[in-house]
C-alpha cells in the first residue's frame, strides 16, 4: 500500500501551474433540485471546462511539468475519450505532439474532439490490456512518454484543483460526491478535501454495472470485475488501481453504487432542472441522492461534480425523450 501518493501541496502547486490555462468553474446552488435529492445541493459544472471535461486539469499538469525535450517526443495516452481530449486540447495548446488510444466504440463526439484538436487517435478494442498493450508497443517504437489517465500523481494532483475552488465557494460544505472511474479524480478532490477540512465527507460514486472499487472495499483489497454494459461509459472500470485505492482507503468516508435506471434519470433531473446537459458519467452523484443511496439531512450542503459533458448528441436526446441511450461495456 502506497503511504503518500499526492499532498494537498501538490495540489495547491498544481493549480498555481494551470490556473493560466483553464476555466475556473462556478459552485452552482441549485435551489431547483433539493426537494428532489433531499438536501441543499450545489453542483460543480466541469462540463463547462474547456474540452468539456474535468480532466485537462490533470492532463494540464502533467505535460507541464515534463521539460521541453520531452514534450517534443511527443505523448501517448489511452482513454475513453475524455482525458484524450484533454491531452489533444494541451498538446495543441503547449505545441506537443500527441497520440491518443481510444476505444473504438467510444462516443464519435469525443474521438472527433480529438483529431480536430491535432492529435493522433488510434482506435482499439475497449479493453483496458488490449489498449496498453498497444501503447507500449507505440512507445517503445517511438519513445513517447505516457501520460496516463488516473494513475499518475501529477494528473491526480491536476484533477483535485476543483475541490479548491469549491472549497473557496462553500468553505461550509458538508458532503461531496465524486464519480469513480479509473480513480484519479476522487483521489484527488479526497485528498484536498481531507487535507484541508476532515469533516467533509468525501463519496464516491460508481455504476453497479462497473464498480471495482465497491468491491474492492468490500474486499479489502484491489479485485478486478467483469463489467456490465452502461450508459455511464466514461466510469468503465475492470478493476481498481493500486494507487489509486491506496488513497481512497485513506480518504473515501463511503462509496456507493447506482443503477442504470437511476443515471438515466439524474441526466434528465439535471437538465430539467439546472439546465445542464451533463453525460451520464457526470450525473451519478445526483443519481446516488435520487436513489436514497446517500444518507443526507434536509439542511446539509451537498456538493456534486458533474464531471463532464461529452456525449453523442443524439443518444442524450434519446435520454431526454425517455429512452435510455447507448450502453457500452
Amino acid at each position: 500500500m502506497y503511504e503518500t501518493v499526492i499532498t494537498l501541496k501538490d495540489i495547491q502547486e498544481a493549480r498555481e501551474r494551470i490556473t493560466p490555462y483553464i476555466r475556473r468553474t462556478p459552485l452552482l446552488d441549485q435551489t431547483a433540485m433539493n426537494d428532489e435529492v433531499g438536501c441543499r445541493i450545489y453542483l460543480k459544472p466541469e462540463m463547462l471546462q474547456y474540452v468539456g471535461a474535468f480532466k485537462l486539469r490533470g492532463a494540464l499538469n502533467k505535460i507541464l511539468s515534463l521539460s521541453e525535450e520531452e514534450r517534443q517526443r511527443g505523448i501517448i495516452t489511452s482513454s475513453s475519450g475524455n482525458h484524450a481530449q484533454a491531452c489533444a486540447f494541451a498538446g495543441q495548446l503547449l505545441h506537443c505532439p500527441v497520440v491518443v488510444v481510444i476505444p473504438e466504440d467510444a462516443p464519435q463526439i469525443k474521438i472527433d474532439n480529438a483529431r480536430a484538436m491535432g492529435a493522433e487517435v488510434v482506435l482499439w478494442e475497449r479493453t483496458y490490456d488490449a489498449r496498453w498493450a498497444k501503447i507500449a508497443e507505440l512507445v517503445k517504437e517511438h519513445n513517447y512518454v505516457i501520460v496516463h489517465p488516473y494513475e499518475d500523481p501529477m494528473v491526480m494532483a491536476g484533477q483535485g484543483t476543483l475541490a479548491l475552488e469549491a472549497l473557496e465557494d462553500l468553505p461550509d460544505m458538508d458532503t461531496i460526491l465524486v464519480p469513480i472511474g479509473g480513480g484519479g479524480l476522487i483521489s484527488g478532490v479526497a485528498t484536498a478535501i481531507k487535507e484541508s477540512n476532515p469533516k467533509v465527507r468525501v463519496i464516491g460514486v460508481q455504476a453497479a454495472a462497473s464498480a471495482a472499487y465497491y468491491e474492492s472495499r468490500k474486499e479489502g483489497k484491489c479485485v478486478g470485475v467483469e463489467p456490465l454494459a452502461t450508459v455511464a461509459d466514461g466510469l468503465s472500470c475492470r478493476r481498481a488501481s493500486e494507487i489509486n485505492f491506496s488513497v481512497i482507503e485513506k480518504y473515501v468516508d463511503e462509496i456507493v453504487t447506482v443503477e442504470e435506471e437511476d443515471i438515466v434519470k439524474a441526466v434528465r433531473v439535471v437538465a430539467n432542472r439546472a439546465k445542464l446537459v451533463a453525460e451520464p458519467s457526470a450525473c451519478v452523484g445526483i443519481a446516488a441522492l435520487l436513489a436514497g443511496k446517500v444518507n443526507v439531512r434536509p439542511d446539509e450542503k451537498v456538493v456534486s461534480v458533474l464531471s463532464a459533458g461529452n456525449w453523442n448528441i443524439e443518444d442524450i436526446g434519446r435520454i431526454y425523450v425517455g429512452e435510455k441511450g447507448r450502453s457500452v461495456t
